[in-house]
This record gives C-alpha cells, structure tokens and sequence, in this order.
C-alpha cells in the first residue's frame, strides 16, 4: 500500500466520518427509512430521501486535520492509507484531496498520494491582503447603513471565539473565526462576496494555522464589533487590516 512518511501525529483514527457510513462508488450514501410517510385520513405523501455526501464529510475532517497539524506541510499521504483510517474506501478521500488541491491545501503527488502545501510568509501575507481588500471596503460600507443593534447581535459570535481560542483548538477555532467573518459580511446582502471571501479564509487558515495568537486573534472581534457599532471608520479599517493578518 502506497503512503507517505508515517508520522506520529496522524497515528489515530480521524474523526468526523461515522462509521455506519458505506460509501457507494459514487462517494454518498442513503438514509431512505421508507418511501412515503402515512397519516390518518390522508393522502401518503412522498418523503424526500435523506441524503449526504461521504465525500462531504471527509472533506470536512481532512479541512480539520490540515488546520489543526494532524497532516503535516511537506508530508505525503495517499488515499488508501487515509480511507483506511477514515473506514472508507479510497474514492472518496481522493474526491475530497482534488478539491483541497483546488483550494491549494494540497498538492497532487503523480503515483504517491497528495503532500501537504508548505506556506510562506509570503503567501500569508498575499492572502492577508487579498482578504483585506475584500473586507476594508465591504465592512466600511455597512457600517454607513447598520444599526447598532445588528453589531449587538453578533457578539454572541465574536464571544464563542474567544471561547474556543482559550481551549487552543485550532480546528474548532477555525471554525467559529469563518462564521463571525461570513456574518459580518452576509450584511453586505452580496452572497458572491461571502462565497469569495470564505475560501480566501480558509485558504489562509489551512494548512497548518499558528497555535500562539489565538486569544489575541480572537479578543479582535469583540473591538471590531465596538468600532463597527460606534462608526469609527478608522478603526474599522485599522482592526480588518490587521485581523486578515491572522494569529500571530
């Protein structure tokens, strides 16, 4: 079997992939409990089959493990070696390892596997740019137009970060870092301005992001809210500028 160097912190199963899940050979599995579902006196009306990508949810523990340190920049690993420990087969971690290469995250290892993209200060810093270009402007312009009481809203958001910095799990930190940016912007009303800067987002946080800096990172949230509510423009600006930077 094809894998790369072993590593000790890839040693345990993932997580986030339930173990009834049989992938089909298209990557999804199917939950239909039964074809129309019955109530007295009427018409059975057809029910919707439950249904959800295993390809998805590798995706997504494969996103966690790239946050969190589990695979390692330069580090190669194939698709069976990881749908073993997944218990899936090894289309599926393909399928999810394509889209990473896509993002970035990954690169693809003729014969090998995929080895984990090694970031530069460079790199961060362009992405950090980007997403400040993105951002400065969206979060300006709504701070003209949105009563506090929106701002007020949010903090239950920017308070979980905190929470989830002060445990020191990147991946869960990630996490609630994306949902407070993504409904920062939803305000703006421009869907195609939230899709393009989450994957800026996450492209910045993956692969490997900086376990130090993350209380810091995430006390920014709770002062963009006060300047957001109290329109200071420029320390608006300053705080984006800044926070696109990510933990120090």
């Amino acid at each position: 079997m094809e894998q790369g160097r072993p590593h000790s912190a890839v040693s345990r199963p993932y997580t986030g992939v339930p173990a009834q899940a049989t992938p089909s050979a298209r990557g999804e599995h199917t939950h239909d409990e039964s074809e129309y579902a019955y109530a007295p006196g009427a018409r059975p009306a057809p029910r919707v089959p439950q249904r959800y990508s295993v390809r998805g949810q590798v995706l997504d523990a494969l996103r966690k493990a790239l946050v969190s340190g589990e695979l390692v920049p330069g580090e190669v690993y194939s698709g069976p070696a990881l749908g073993e420990r997944f218990g899936v087969s090894a289309t599926p971690v393909r399928e999810a390892m394509q889209q990473l290469a896509l993002e970035g995250a990954v690169e693809v290892v003729p014969n090998r596997g995929f080895r984990v993209a090694s970031r530069t200060e460079r790199d961060h810093a362009e992405l950090a740019e980007v997403r400040a270009l993105l951002e400065v402007p969206a979060l300006l312009r709504v701070a003209r137009t949105v009563p506090a009481t929106r701002w007020r809203e949010l903090r239950p958001l920017a308070e979980r970060t905190a929470t989830v910095a002060a445990e020191g799990d990147r991946a869960a930190y990630a996490e609630a870092d994306r949902a407070f940016h993504r409904a920062l912007l939803e305000l703006s009303g421009n869907r195609q301005l939230v899709i393009v800067a989450e994957e800026l987002h996450r492209r910045a946080q993956c692969p490997g992001m900086p376990a130090g800096g993350l209380a810091a990172h995430a006390a920014e949230h709770l002062r963009l809210l006060d300047a957001l509510e109290a329109r200071d423009m420029t320390g608006v600006e300053a705080l984006v500028t800044r926070h696109c930077a990510g933990p120090a």
